[in-house]
Formats: structure tokens, sequence, C-alpha cells
């Protein structure tokens, strides 16, 4: 993708989406970090089905530790991997009531010494609750990044990166949403939805999907 392409590509995505959101629930910087965490190799739609019970009763990490693991393991075991990720949280409430007064950190080094949070949670932290131009590369950014050409890489710190190089910086802020959201409903893994797609004009990938007969 050429510089001006890429320039087309997210005023595209801007103009069908100004203010692009996560689809994650929360309503603290507590309640992010604890989705997000919740999130790895699960749908945002079991996450907050699973998040909407559980922070109406335990919305603080002094709260979830209140409810001792099982407790917890009771609220999320419909989401996969519930038992990691079940201790997981416990251990990140202890290190944030012990050594962060109970609040979420504002840096990545600090979030990323909480046990469970790697680079990609520490990412969308920093992007959707303090508004930093960080690029959270999951699988749907890794996909995009190199099937349209927009920051081809190996590795998900690669794709994070160039796309970071590349994307001129009005966009960076929102950047990771609309790649989100359009690798969810439009660029999806198996078949891309080509013919619905409104930058598809722009993308290297050769063989587009024709609409169904």
């Amino acid at each position: 993708m050429t510089p001006a392409q890429i320039e087309t590509f997210f005023a595209t995505l801007k103009a069908a989406n100004p203010q692009p959101q996560t689809e994650l629930h929360y309503a603290s910087v507590f309640e992010l970090l604890a989705a997000v965490l919740l999130s790895a190799q699960a749908t945002d739609v079991g996450v907050n089905k699973a998040t909407r019970k559980l922070f109406a009763v335990a919305n603080t990490p002094q709260k979830i530790l209140d409810l001792g693991l099982d407790g917890l393991e009771g609220y999320i075991k419909t989401i996969g991997l519930y038992h990691s990720k079940a201790k997981h949280l416990m251990q990140t409430c202890r290190m944030l009531v012990d050594h962060f007064d109970g609040q979420v950190p504002r840096t990545r080094e600090e979030l990323e010494s909480l046990p469970g949070v790697g680079r990609k949670t520490a990412n969308v932290v920093l992007n959707v609750a303090f508004g930093e131009p960080t690029m959270a590369v999951d699988t749907h950014l890794f996909r995009l990044g190199n099937r349209t050409g927009l920051a081809p890489g190996k590795t998900p710190r690669e794709v994070e990166d160039k796309l970071l190089k590349r994307i001129p910086p009005a966009y960076l802020v929102d950047a990771h949403h609309w790649l989100i959201l359009h690798g969810r409903y439009i660029c999806q893994a198996r078949k891309p939805l080509c013919w619905q797609c409104a930058v598809s004009h722009v993308c290297d990938y050769k063989p587009k999907t024709p609409a169904p007969a």
C-alpha cells in the first residue's frame, strides 16, 4: 500500500465510523483491564455476558479479591481458559491493591508487570482508557496488516511497528478499533466480504471475493 492508498483507506473507514469504540462493555479503567484480560481467545460477546453479572457484584480489585478464586470462577466459567484467567485476575487485583492503591497504572512497564497482562492487553488499556496512539495487534490486525499490504510482517510486533510508522498521525488513536471492526465483520479470516468492502479498491489482496450469485 502506498501512502496515498493508506490515507484513503483510513479516511474511508473514518467517514463510515467517526468515533469507533471497543465492543467490550466497561464502566471504569479497572473494568476495562479485567475485560481485556478475560478476552484472550474468547469473543467480546461471551466476555460481556460474563462480566455483566460479575461487575454487578465486584467491580474493583478489592471486591474481586473478596470473592475468592472459587467465587470468581463461578462468574467467568463460560469463558474459555477460565481457570488460568481467574488466577491471573486474582493475582493482578492483589498487585493493584498492594502496589498501586487499587488503581490501574498508566505506563506500559507497570501494566506489563501485572500477571496475565502482555503487550497486547497493555496496548488496549493505554489506547482505550488513556487515549494513547498504541496498536494492539490481535489476529484481526495481524491478518489485515498482511492481507491488505498495509503493514506486512511475520510477527505481531513487526506488524505493530509498521502500523505505527505507516498510519498517518491523524488516524492513529482510533486506527486499531477501525481495523479490529473491519477484520471482524468485513475482512474475515476464511472468506473476506470484498464485495461489501468500502476500501477494497486500495487493498493489495488480489483474489477478491466476488459477490454471491
